[in-house]
């Protein structure tokens, strides 16, 4: 037989889309040319093939030999089609049986002396065989991803030879790999931190609702470590929302960690981190650290100091929980669906307002300072919270312990319970129609709003978001009404808002 095709996956984005490979035998001087919209990885192919079927003891066709990757107008990149190429042209000189080829899906890269090596994005590959009904013929080395998706059929090999003596049934490939789900990673306590019972009410409500943070102090007033515990007190991923995460982590350049793979994601980029390392791009788009984080915490520290132009790229992914990539002939979506917390000083020298009247900044400096922060970003965050120095009576050893992150996730868990089962997502998610069913209030809470919407020249956008914050300290407390109490704590924690007017 001179023709012979197989089955395979490209990667754009999260997805896996099929490729097929066709391989044509013809008379003629020998050469091997691929087609396609091939990149510069999978054109070197050729040479990587050629030299694992040598290296294999198999024979390498002579002849023209043709390989067309379709569909011809999908990019392909990467070395995860060689498998499927070399079994086409051992199928198409008569080395292997071509029926051998139908029932099955093939990624991996060759190495020249016929191993099978590792690739990227094997998740979403893993997923889509699995809909399709085929079984996946793969690395060995990236059999723990695979066998994170339920009713998946899979093989795992470690050369080309394994490969084509399985295709033959001269001796099957074992697959012993099962599904687990690491423990979850002790976090750091919350009771660890010294005061602030300000900085650790406004946590809990924020972890509670899926409420943005940003966190305003001078040095050491505990804003990092008040940040870090955030993941203590969410709870345990769902096995959709690991998954979620796993498939954007597979696709990332790092690649995915089978023994993490179901723990909330903690992303802290430094501040000179560029628009490309926080959002995703590259040839092809890959994920940034705000898609990296999805469904955990992003925490940017010094949040001032960040590039205004990187900063304003989270706008959109703090609305949509998504973030479309477009490049010349790439474009991907990702989502970000993360928790945003953020910290920052509330001068450049970080002693504004401090008792001890360390601060020489001049206000128009401070003006300045807060200024590097846009309008329009600033209300997308929910809670914006000052917090003030530590004193030495809050250091004192001798203090009674406070809560754990144990008890405060308790609540925490409890109270979304509640929201999931009222509108199926939490607060921070409510739209429009959403809030305005699920966000009652009392009388006197609503002229409380409507004085602060006319003093403080409250956006739309904050008047919601405000409702919703207060929504969620009411589930807090257990209430299906929103209290005045429970505005008038929302209302205080929209700090930049007071300072602007």
């Amino acid at each position: 037989m001179s023709l012979a095709t197989a089955s395979s996956r490209a990667r754009e984005g999260i997805d896996a889309p099929p490729v097929t490979v066709e391989t044509h035998l013809s008379s003629g001087l020998p050469s091997l040319s691929i087609v396609g919209m091939p990149e510069t990885a999978v054109r070197e192919s050729k040479d990587r093939v050629r030299s694992a079927i040598i290296n294999s003891r198999l024979e390498f066709p002579l002849g023209r030999i043709t390989v067309n990757l379709a569909p011809a107008d999908l990019p392909k990149t990467g070395g995860r089609f060689d498998l499927a190429i070399a079994l086409t042209l051992l199928s198409a000189s008569g080395q292997i049986t071509g029926d051998s080829l139908q029932t099955y899906e093939l990624i991996g890269e060759l190495g020249l002396n016929g191993e099978l090596r590792p690739i990227k994005g094997v998740l979403p590959a893993a997923l889509a065989c699995r809909d399709s009904g085929k079984t996946l013929l793969l690395p060995a080395s990236n059999c723990d991803e695979a066998a994170l998706v339920d009713g998946l059929n899979f093989f795992g090999a470690n050369s080309l030879l394994e490969v084509c003596a399985h295709l033959s049934g001269q001796q099957s490939l074992n697959t012993t790999t099962t599904r687990s789900r690491p423990e979850r990673l002790k976090s750091a306590d919350l009771a660890e931190v010294r005061g602030q019972q300000l900085g650790k009410r406004a946590l809990e409500i924020a972890a509670t609702g899926g409420h943005s943070l940003l966190l305003i102090g001078p040095p050491g007033a505990g804003k990092t470590m008040l940040a870090s515990r955030m993941i203590g007190l969410l709870p345990p991923l769902t096995d959709h929302e690991a998954l979620e995460t796993a498939v954007v982590q597979s696709v990332s350049h790092a690649g995915m960690n089978p023994q993490t793979w179901s723990q909330r994601p903690f992303h802290a980029p430094h501040h000179t981190a560029s628009a490309v390392a926080l959002v995703g791009g590259g040839q092809p788009p890959a994920p940034g650290e705000i898609s990296l984080a999805h469904n955990g915490v992003l925490f940017l520290d010094e949040l001032p100091e960040f590039n205004r132009a990187v900063l304003e790229s989270l706008r959109e992914p703090l609305e949509s929980g998504t973030i479309r990539i477009s490049r010349a002939g790439h474009q991907a979506e990702f989502p970000a669906r993360f928790q945003l917390i953020a910290a920052m000083n509330p001068c450049p020298c970080g002693h504004a307002g401090n008792p001890s009247g360390n601060c020489r900044c001049t206000p128009d400096q401070i003006h300045r300072y807060r200024n590097r922060l846009s309008g329009p970003l600033l209300d997308r965050i929910d809670m914006h919270v000052e917090l003030p120095p530590i004193s030495y009576d809050e250091l004192a050893i001798d203090q009674p312990p406070t809560e754990t992150s144990q008890q405060v996730a308790i609540r925490v868990a409890t109270t979304q319970q509640r929201q999931i089962a009222r509108g199926n997502k939490l607060n921070a998610h409510l739209g429009t129609r959403e809030i305005e069913h699920h966000c009652q209030t009392e009388v006197a809470g609503q002229q409380l709003l409507a004085t602060a919407v006319d003093k403080l020249g409250l956006s739309a956008r904050a008047y919601h978001r405000i409702l919703k914050l207060a929504r969620t300290i009411a589930d807090l407390d257990n209430q299906a009404t929103i209290a005045e109490r429970h505005l008038a704590e929302a209302i205080s924690f929209r700090v930049l808002d007071r300072h602007r007017h």
